[in-house]
């Protein structure tokens, strides 16, 4: 009777945990989803700049300059308002409105 009471309380508390793993997975694709595909950006991919723009890539032709001022070249060369200048490595994005953040692979 003991044995089938310690494996009734196993096997509650491991579909316990599991249940809560697969809620959290769940939600951390879909917040990955929505940061990567409906948010325009530009971004470093493969040594060439690209911009994300209604779900669509292309190359970045011209120099452009997002609504904090920032101003994003074609060589990766970002410069902001104040003054301070970063060059974009493989898998940078910046957003248009100047946040920058990393890509998910």
């Amino acid at each position: 009777m003991k044995k089938l009471l310690i494996l009734f309380t196993a096997l509650a508390l491991s579909s316990t945990a599991f249940s809560q793993e697969h809620k959290d997975m769940k939600k951390g694709m879909k917040m990955g989803q929505k940061m990567n595909m409906k948010k325009d950006h530009i971004m470093m991919m493969n040594g060439k700049m690209q911009i994300m723009k209604n779900g669509k890539t292309m190359s970045m032709d011209k120099d452009m300059i997002l609504s904090n001022g920032t101003m994003v070249m074609t060589n990766g060369i970002m410069k902001t308002k104040s003054g301070k200048t970063m060059t974009m490595k493989e898998g940078d994005v910046v957003y248009m409105n100047g946040k920058m953040g990393k890509m998910k692979m």
